[in-house]
């Protein structure tokens, strides 16, 4: 994801008017957050309740690589085109995205048991909303974790392509254990990298707080927070018989 400065830099504005740009943005911020989970979702539930979808999805490989470069493509182009993107743009793509990730994410539903899937979220999203907070009320700059946090998630990534291979429930109980970690501590540096940007990026907040700023931002809790429900859901999910 495109970094943006810790800090408010140079931009003089009165404590209410600064107060207030930083509500509208991040108000906007989550409510595309919580549209994109709603729209993955529903996705998921509806593909994981039709036999004939699921059935298609796992007879043919090539369409589940599509979905995954798709995903990835989506995800790029609106982390670094997102200063030439309109809103309307941007919204769409980010749509577009959480559908494609609710196609991925009913196999989880098919994988896990009903109780455990919702038990798990309810942990998630405590646990995130927490760390949000956290990140955005706390006077103390997140901004060292940045690079921690950016190593680890380079190891997850990694150790999950070596786990493809090895298959081995001592290597995914650790990649779990270190995943969660590293999103836990994602959800508490972007809400606060997502605060000062809101102050240091002329426009952010857009008009009525709707931006390509506010939807790029979106995404990343929105990754964030998916992500941390997967690694908590191989810790704590129990899986169909």
């Amino acid at each position: 994801m495109p970094q943006y400065p810790m800090t408010p830099g140079a931009v003089f504005t009165t404590p209410y008017a600064a107060e207030e740009r930083v509500t509208t943005f991040l108000r906007s911020v989550y409510g595309w957050m919580c549209a994109g989970l709603a729209i993955t979702a529903l996705v998921a539930w509806y593909v994981a309740s039709s036999p004939t979808l699921v059935q298609t999805l796992v007879r043919t490989p090539f369409l589940a690589l599509g979905l995954m470069v798709a995903q990835l493509g989506l995800v790029g182009v609106l982390s670094f085109r997102v200063q030439r993107m309109a809103a309307s743009t941007a919204a769409a793509l980010f749509i577009a995205y959480s559908a494609l990730t609710g196609v991925t994410m009913s196999f989880v539903l098919l994988a896990y048991t009903r109780q455990s899937v919702a038990s798990t979220f309810v942990v998630a999203a405590a646990t995130f909303g927490s760390m949000a907070l956290y990140g955005t009320v706390t006077k103390r700059s997140l901004a060292g974790w940045g690079q921690f946090l950016f190593m680890g998630l380079i190891g997850v990534v990694i150790a999950s392509v070596v786990g493809m291979f090895l298959q081995s429930d001592g290597l995914q109980f650790i990649l779990a254990f270190c995943g969660v970690i590293v999103f836990t501590g994602l959800a508490a540096y972007d809400a606060q990298r997502l605060k000062a940007m809101a102050l240091a990026i002329p426009g952010a907040a857009g008009s009525g707080g709707t931006s390509s700023y506010a939807v790029v931002g979106a995404l990343s809790l929105y990754l964030d927070f998916i992500n941390l429900f997967l690694m908590l859901l191989r810790l704590l999910g129990d899986r169909r018989r």
